[in-house]
């Protein structure tokens, strides 16, 4: 085998391999005195089929089998022997001039070359001076009171009243609704036995106000605006009416929240649910602190490093990041332009995120390789099952796909990983607490 550089530029190498067709030839006379042996062909008994007959028959079926399983053989042998780290898999040709053809035949010489790119080498740098201020709420007693509160309106006991009585601020109704914009009705505008609680604020500004005083039987036409930022691109500033039937009135009734109460949902005490809602706004706070230290922490490393790229890597990450982000305005309706933006601009800003992805998704992988950080198959099998449970009805579908794909079971592990090590990190750097309110731990970053 013959190996020639063709190209060495930054990150990207080239090469020229040149396989002799004496060698190919060789393996196919190997395999097909292997095959002589198994293969039934009629008219011949078991290993008595002469070998140049064998060859008329499956020999360039078996040479183009050979030559496959060279080409990935030399690569490998290539780029260990130049300890060299691809990023990718190399891309591979056949070289101008070589004849598909006569290889397989065994008259030609296999010269092929492969391209690819290498992963960048940098020095990992001492994380433990990188400072950090780690946002934390405490879960004061008013939160977990409101919370019950909440939850014990949602389980608030009603009676129905007569169908002369007309509907108040408080009162459940049961309406049927079409609702139409300039005479159309839209996708999503209807529906039939809805409860809705009057000054619950479930519905668009001024929808509820206007069935106050409507009782059971009574048809309304409820006349409101949809708000100017509202989720729907192609509703949002609409004026808009809905024909309302009200079906029927109820009225709220005593809620006495205590000990009785809790045992109403599966709880011994009111003091046990009070630790229980605690510990899910505690956890709820925790996951929003840990995302807000993992992003400050990125933004430090983002800060650090800065080396080549291999550009198919970057160029894959941001086809990603480009068709979320298209798919993204195509669900809200918006274009670029409703973002105060174009599409150009757009792209040069996901270009940069995919590169930062990259680098940093570099940094993480090298730190933790050499401080050896493992996923167990245990965390995978977990990760698996969480997935799992996302499509209900279709786990078995998502176990198998997920065991026979090797790609799609690393996409799980990848995360795990990454989170690992951004713990690792996160240990061994100066982390401070910082007292914060509930509104400023919870505040999207800008830039998210």
């Amino acid at each position: 085998m013959q190996v020639t550089e063709t190209l060495a530029e930054g990150l990207k190498r080239e090469l020229s391999i040149t396989v002799p067709a004496a060698d190919l030839v060789s393996r196919l006379d190997k395999r097909l005195a292997e095959l002589k042996d198994t293969v039934r062909i009629n008219g011949f008994r078991p290993g008595k089929v002469p070998t140049a007959h064998l060859k008329r028959l499956v020999g360039a079926q078996e040479m183009a089998k050979i030559v496959d399983a060279v080409i990935g053989e030399a690569i490998r042998d290539v780029v260990d022997g130049r300890k060299e780290r691809p990023a990718l898999n190399p891309d591979v040709a056949l070289a101008e001039g070589c004849d598909a053809e006569k290889v397989v035949s065994g008259e030609a010489d296999l010269v092929f070359n492969a391209a690819y790119e290498l992963l960048p080498t940098f020095e990992i740098l001492d994380w433990t001076g990188i400072e950090i201020e780690r946002p934390v709420v405490t879960v004061s007693d008013a939160e977990v009171k409101e919370r019950i509160e909440q939850l014990a309106e949602g389980n608030r006991p009603f009676t129905e009243r007569a169908k002369t009585a007309k509907a108040k601020k408080g009162d459940k109704v049961k309406i049927d609704f079409v609702g139409t914009i300039d005479g159309v009705a839209f996708e999503g505008g209807s529906a039939d036995d809805v409860d809705l609680v009057l000054g619950s604020g479930q519905f668009i500004p001024g929808f509820e106000d206007q069935l106050i005083g409507h009782k059971t039987g009574d048809d309304v036409t409820v006349k409101v605006a949809f708000p100017a930022d509202y989720g729907a691109a192609h509703l949002a500033g609409k004026d808009a009416e809905f024909a309302c039937k009200v079906k029927g009135i109820a009225s709220p009734g005593e809620l006495t929240i205590d000990d009785e109460w809790a045992k109403g949902l599966g709880l011994e005490s009111l003091e046990k649910l009070q630790e229980i809602i605690k510990e899910q706004i505690g956890s709820q706070y925790a996951g929003a602190t840990r995302a807000k230290v993992k992003r400050a922490l990125l933004d430090k490393l983002d800060e650090q490093y800065q080396f080549e790229l291999p550009s198919k890597l970057v160029e894959g990450e941001f086809e990603n990041i480009w068709a979320q982000a298209q798919q993204e305005l195509a669900q809200q309706g918006k274009t670029f332009a409703d973002e105060n933006t174009t599409e150009d601009e757009a792209k040069a800003d996901y270009r940069k995120i995919a590169e930062r992805r990259v680098r940093l998704g570099l940094v993480l992988s090298e730190v933790g390789e050499k401080r050896e950080v493992k996923v167990t198959d245990e965390e995978v099998s977990r990760a698996l099952i969480e997935r799992a449970r996302q499509f209900p009805g279709q786990e078995k579908q998502v176990f198998d796909y997920f065991r026979s794909n090797a790609m799609a079971l690393a996409s799980l592990r990848a995360p795990i990983f990454e989170e690992k090590v951004v713990d690792l990190i996160v240990a061994e750097a100066k982390v401070t607490d910082k007292e914060v309110t509930k509104d400023e731990l919870m505040k999207e970053d800008e830039e998210a």
